[in-house]
């Protein structure tokens, strides 16, 4: 894929964020492509754009996003049906989604302009919220669906059902629905496995369980994982990649199935996952 129409985003909140997009712009403007700059991305870096990421995703072919995970998270979300596929440039810290760091941003445009990337087509979430049968919500997630206990430091009862069999009510501080893309974010922090991209598997993993026999399962993607808040004396929330969580009702089902939308996530030639997961989690070898 060579594109010709690249969007740019980046994380305004980083310090020295403004010279990258000045030197992207000038890097771009070398190969003769097009540069669509979403608003406040412009406005920091001193130049003129009143496009939105909504704007980009109908426009461009490519988004380049500057940040970190958290900044590709946040961009998906905000590009809702429009799916386009993403380039990301770490400007933060763990970076898994991040396919270069920003010192190599030179690199990084020539790959783009030789169309030489490699792309990874990553499953996304659709959580559905039902209350007596009604939909009153429905979100995509890249990462995870997390339910919370907020501000009580209670634990808080969850039924789950896959493929309409009931699984176990759990007991805990939370639960996570993660997709593999999300299985190296807070589902790894909460004890759940690692899971390829491709592996075609939803993780749902309790936090803190109080039952010591709840753990972290693998579930087909394809499976219909359902999630009945059964907890009537403590608010419970559901956060869908960060997002602001969403308080969920007592009887209401969560729904969660692999959404029909894919995410091509762009890396560079002879980058790995298991390449970066060594990298990222400093596995070097023997600890022997």
């Amino acid at each position: 894929m060579r594109p010709t129409k690249i969007g740019l985003i980046a994380h305004t909140g980083k310090p020295g964020i403004a010279e990258l997009i000045r030197a992207l712009e000038t890097e771009f403007r070398r190969f003769d492509l097009s540069l669509l700059i979403e608003a406040k991305t412009a406005a920091i870096a001193g130049l003129k754009s009143d496009r939105s990421v909504r704007d980009l995703g109908r426009e461009a072919e490519l988004l380049v996003v500057l940040g970190g995970d958290g900044t590709i998270l946040h961009v998906v979300g905000q590009l809702e049906d429009v799916i386009k596929p993403i380039f990301g440039i770490n400007f933060g810290s763990l970076g898994f989604l991040t396919c270069s760091n920003s010192s190599a941003y030179v690199e990084a445009v020539e790959c783009i302009a030789a169309g030489k990337m490699v792309f990874s087509d990553r499953t996304l979430l659709e959580v559905t919220i039902k209350i007596g049968g009604e939909e009153i919500a429905r979100l995509t997630g890249l990462n995870d669906a997390v339910f919370s206990r907020g501000k009580v430091s209670r634990l808080i009862r969850l039924k789950a059902s896959v493929n309409g069999e009931a699984l176990t009510e759990f007991n805990a501080d939370g639960l996570i629905v993660a997709t593999p893309t999300g299985s190296t974010a807070y589902s790894l922090s909460a004890g759940g496995p690692i899971v390829a991209p491709e592996s075609g598997a939803f993780v749902i993993t309790p936090i803190c369980p109080h039952v010591l026999t709840n753990r972290s399962i693998i579930v087909d993607e394809d499976a219909v994982i359902e999630v009945e808040v059964s907890e009537r004396d403590h608010p419970v929330f559901l956060t869908v990649d960060g997002r602001e969580p969403l308080p969920v009702a007592s009887g209401a089902i969560v729904q969660f199935k692999k959404s029909e939308k894919i995410l091509p996530l762009a890396s560079l030639p002879g980058v790995s996952f298991f390449g970066v997961v060594r990298q990222k989690l400093k596995w070097s070898g023997s600890a022997i």
